[in-house]
């Protein structure tokens, strides 16, 4: 069992910078891949960026290459997301995933499918 609980959300300005963390619970969380999720209003739940369990893999969805970053510690149990050069279509609330199964895979799983423990969720807001 992984318990999720994000922070670090808030207002900010376009081209500004937020850095999102997600703290676990559990001891299986060094062996779960990470993923942060968004959703914004009347839109589907998207990936934004994912990391294997040891960070060997990383994914980003083509929208945040170059401006997010995800990273893990997992002597802290904790995942982040740095997000920089924000803009306002990044308004969405944030959520931290694990996936219990990535030692299955070879690859980094993207679908919302694949993670079986999600965070309550925190809000980003980027005005213009």
């Amino acid at each position: 069992q992984v318990q999720l609980v994000e922070s670090g959300g808030g207002l900010v300005q376009a081209g500004g910078s937020l850095r999102l963390s997600c703290a676990a619970s559990g001891r299986t969380f060094s062996s779960c891949a990470m993923a942060w999720f968004r959703q914004a209003p009347g839109k589907e739940r998207e990936i934004v960026a994912a990391i294997s369990s040891q960070s060997f893999k990383i994914y980003y969805t083509d929208s945040v290459k170059g401006r997010f970053s995800i990273s893990r510690d997992n002597a802290e149990n904790t995942v982040y997301l740095q997000m920089n050069t924000l803009k306002p279509e990044d308004t969405a609330v944030y959520y931290c995933a694990a996936d219990r199964e990535s030692y299955r895979y070879a690859y980094l799983r993207t679908s919302r499918n694949a993670y079986d423990y999600w965070g309550q969720g925190t809000q980003v807001t980027v005005s213009s």
